[in-house]
């Protein structure tokens, strides 16, 4: 496996692999790999005959008051884990080289990003358009493959690579839970033993959702209550947002119907925020 740290380098290692007839898969991560991101590597592979790992801290798409500097990292023990699933290249360029002294070129995707997370986080998703944008310029990649537990992300990026005529194949891929439910989170490491279990209100609340709705509850502003009386139940929560949206267009709607999706976002003692979400109807 090698690491290559320059886009240019990148670039190049690429284009060789292109000309000689290779489908280019990427991955991109923050990294501090956890089962989730190697089930994206696994994809990737199934669909590639090269995989590429980006592992680059995208300094904007951060917050003033978000966790950048705490944001966790073990770049060895992320190398080791990659190469066990046979990636190829981890691509983990430095800040300087992707956003080199002058630059001012950002990638926005409008409405879709108004509401969810981004309401929330200004700026955060043109922050992770531009630097997406830029990893498929660098890696050539012919398919990319992300997460569905940070769904809204992924229909920002399908939306753009629409949008810009960009070639390359959007993948996703379910989400990957701890053996109780809790979705796989880099940022799960900053829990501790009584917060990790507060962490379980969010599945749990989706596991009520579904079950209300089999029952015949449609409602959502019915069930959003129900929703957020469970999770504020837990000593420690604040909720950013509960939402019954179309998981095609992300609106969204007063009555559950086969493709309604409940999207959460919870911070726990103020200092986590998870996220989860689910179809209601399954």
């Amino acid at each position: 496996m090698k690491v290559i740290r320059v886009p240019g380098d990148m670039t190049a290692w690429a284009r060789e692999q292109a000309a000689g007839g290779s489908r280019i898969g990427l991955v991109p991560t923050m990294g501090y790999f956890h089962e989730g991101h190697l089930s994206l590597m696994r994809m990737a592979r199934a669909h590639a005959d090269r995989v590429i790992v980006s592992l680059f801290v995208n300094p904007i798409q951060f917050g003033p008051n978000e966790d950048l500097e705490a944001y966790p990292s073990d770049f060895e023990r992320d190398c080791h884990l990659a190469e066990l699933e046979e990636v190829d290249v981890v691509f983990a360029p430095a800040v300087e080289d992707m956003y080199p002294e002058g630059f001012q070129t950002t990638v926005s995707v409008s409405d879709i990003t108004q509401h969810l997370c981004g309401a929330d986080r200004p700026g955060h998703f043109d922050g992770v358009a531009t630097v997406l944008t830029k990893l498929f310029h660098i890696t050539g990649a012919d398919c990319a493959v992300f997460g569905e537990k940070d769904y809204q992300q992924l229909a920002v990026i399908r939306r753009m690579v629409r949008d810009l005529n960009t070639d390359i194949e959007i993948i996703g891929h379910s989400i990957v839970r701890e053996s109780d439910g809790l979705a796989m989170s880099s940022r799960n490491i900053y829990l501790d033993k009584t917060e990790r279990v507060t962490a379980l209100c969010l599945f749990a609340s989706l596991a009520m959702a579904r079950s209300d709705a089999k029952a015949g509850m449609l409602d959502t502003k019915e069930l959003a209550k129900i929703v957020r009386d469970h999770i504020l139940s837990f000593p420690g929560t604040e909720i950013d947002y509960i939402e019954f949206v179309d998981c095609l267009s992300l609106k969204p709607v007063q009555r559950v119907n086969k493709t309604t999706l409940l999207t959460l976002a919870v911070r726990i003692n103020g200092k986590v925020r998870l996220i989860d979400n689910g179809l209601v109807l399954q």
